[in-house]
């Protein structure tokens, strides 16, 4: 896979590793949620393996050696992005993880460490249409196929304009709900996600 490392590949090479002894403390987050999953330490050559493999790769300073998150679980954290603070000697990854990313089975490592429930919701989405689970309304909007879709984002949105002129805050906000979470199948119907729509936005801001 290829990871887009931010803000260059030569912002990498001049890492401050003195600082820490020849480690740098690294914080992950769910790039889809930006939930706060752990940190950990990574050297130069777990750096390396994770940027080889795709996968978060930290040097353990307890067992002095590597490891790559999810080793033994299954869980790894498949990396999207590295970004290096101001002063090069800390990083902040962006991953997906394949499951809960704490020992205790907890999604973070931070006990109700905060998240974009929009953003988990669009890589539910994202399962369903991949996985097309029986008994799911979301395997049968992407069974009825991109029209039927489309019917029901309109159908949404007429009652989201009605609500908010005729209805209560409840009404609006039972709508607009409905209405957000067929907007997300749609994109996904189309091969799209919620992310290509907020860089839309972002690019529309600038």
């Amino acid at each position: 896979m290829s990871i887009d490392v931010r803000p260059s590949p030569q912002a990498l090479e001049t890492l401050n590793w003195d600082k820490g002894d020849g480690l740098l403390p690294a914080v992950v987050q769910d790039a889809d949620t930006l939930q706060v999953l752990m940190l950990g330490y990574v050297s130069a050559e777990s750096l390396a393996a994770t940027l080889a493999i795709g996968h978060m790769t930290f040097f353990s300073r307890s067992k002095q050696r590597l490891w790559t998150k999810g080793e033994q679980s299954g869980n790894v954290l498949a990396v999207q992005s590295i970004s290096v603070d101001c002063d090069a000697d800390t990083l902040l990854v962006l991953a997906r993880p394949a499951g809960p990313t704490c020992h205790t089975g907890a999604e973070s490592c931070f006990d109700g460490a905060p998240k974009d429930f929009l953003g988990g919701l669009d890589q539910l989405v994202a399962v369903r249409e991949a996985l097309r689970p029986s008994g799911s309304y979301t395997t049968s909007l992407f069974e009825g196929g991109i029209r039927r879709i489309a019917q029901k984002v309109g159908e949404e949105g007429v009652e989201t304009a009605l609500a908010g002129v005729a209805q209560d805050d409840e009404a609006l906000l039972g709508e607009a709900s409905d209405l957000l979470y067929h907007l997300l199948v749609l994109l996904r119907a189309r091969g799209l996600s919620l992310e290509d729509a907020r860089d839309v936005l972002e690019k529309r801001h600038r």
